[in-house]
């Protein structure tokens, strides 16, 4: 039997804005929409499925694994931007990536505080 993730919903206070500050900061194409979703498709098949939530969010992690060159990408982006990121999830060392096992990494902050991370290689590989 084969089980893959399809789908995960990400509580937003705006879900276009969150869903397309996403899209844009990975340079994705921009979400679509899926009855109450604005959906933010990955190049594996799994979406993340923005829903809008009156309520407090609670911060989640989402992490993406990424080429090098995209890597640059999205962190020139980041930078063009003026957002903060860090090397560690706990956001103790600012404007410096990580290169935990052997590859780079880094973390920063969505509009409703998830804890967004792109890393180069898989964590243990």
């Amino acid at each position: 039997m084969t089980i893959q993730l399809n789908h995960t919903i990400v509580h937003a206070r705006d879900k276009h804005a969150s869903a397309a500050f996403l899209a844009d900061l990975l340079g994705l194409p921009a979400p679509t929409t899926y009855g109450p979703f604005a959906v933010v498709e990955l190049a594996n098949g799994v979406s993340l499925d923005f829903a809008d939530d009156a309520g407090p969010i609670r911060s989640q992690h989402y992490a993406f694994l990424v080429s090098e060159d995209a890597f640059d990408a999205v962190l020139g982006r980041i930078v063009e931007r003026g957002l903060d990121y860090w090397a560690d999830p706990y956001h103790r060392r600012p404007n410096v990536i990580n290169t935990n096992d052997g590859g780079r990494g880094l973390y920063w902050a969505d509009p409703d505080g998830h804890n967004l991370e792109i890393i180069t290689r898989p964590y243990g590989g």
